[in-house]
């Protein structure tokens, strides 16, 4: 799920004001529509994915790790930020999901950069253990598994990674929640907070993200 928490004409405004959509991914968002329809609010946003994608350029960072790609429009905003010899792994358990973002992928210029890995995230999770560290991870699948896909990256973060995590605001149920996975995110969100590992920043933007690097 990936919603608005904030004022319609606010968030409205700030999109207005945040560089465009390219034309892919406003093509990628309306074949994800005609695909998958209600579920197409899973898709990043243009404010989380140029946030992401400012990530990448600020920090430098060459590894990145997506957890959860759905039809991709994440991973096309993290893969034009990487330098030529940048890679992404980005997984997910959706065939049909995985199928679109192919198709795009392929159109994009940055296929070279990204592998996409099928199966349970925590399988691949464990397959990258003894490589190379990420400099970033990003978060957004399952939110049950939030505080396990979060244990299992920790350890294979740089020194000076960032993970960035997806709906930690959960359409504002996290102020009375009900649902298994609204219980699911405000344990994952007070498991962060009292890591003494690490120092993070709940930023308010679109269903809210949250920024964890270690301490």
């Amino acid at each position: 799920m990936a919603t608005t928490i904030t004022n319609p004409d606010i968030e409205a405004y700030a999109a207005q004001h945040t560089t465009a959509v390219p034309p892919l991914l406003v093509e990628l968002q309306s074949a994800t529509e005609a695909e998958f329809g209600g579920l197409a609010t899973m898709l990043s946003g243009v404010s989380v994915g140029m946030l992401l994608q400012t990530l990448i350029f600020a920090t430098g960072a060459r590894r990145v790790l997506e957890i959860g790609m759905f039809a991709g429009m994440s991973a096309q905003y993290m893969a034009a930020a990487l330098p030529p010899d940048g890679k992404l792994i980005t997984c997910d358990v959706d065939p049909k999901a995985i199928a679109l973002a192919k198709r795009f992928f392929a159109r994009s210029g940055v296929e070279d950069k990204i592998e996409v890995r099928e199966g349970p995230a925590l399988k691949t999770i464990a397959s990258l253990v003894g490589g190379d560290p990420f400099d970033l991870v990003f978060i957004d699948a399952d939110k049950g598994n939030y505080t396990n896909y979060y244990e299992a990256v920790v350890p294979l973060m740089a020194s000076r990674g960032i993970i960035a995590v997806d709906n930690v605001l959960w359409s504002g149920n996290v102020l009375d929640p009900k649902t298994a996975d609204d219980h699911a995110i405000v344990a994952f969100n007070d498991h962060i907070r009292n890591d003494p590992r690490v120092s993070c920043v709940m930023l308010p933007v679109r269903d809210g993200v949250t920024l964890i690097r270690r301490a």
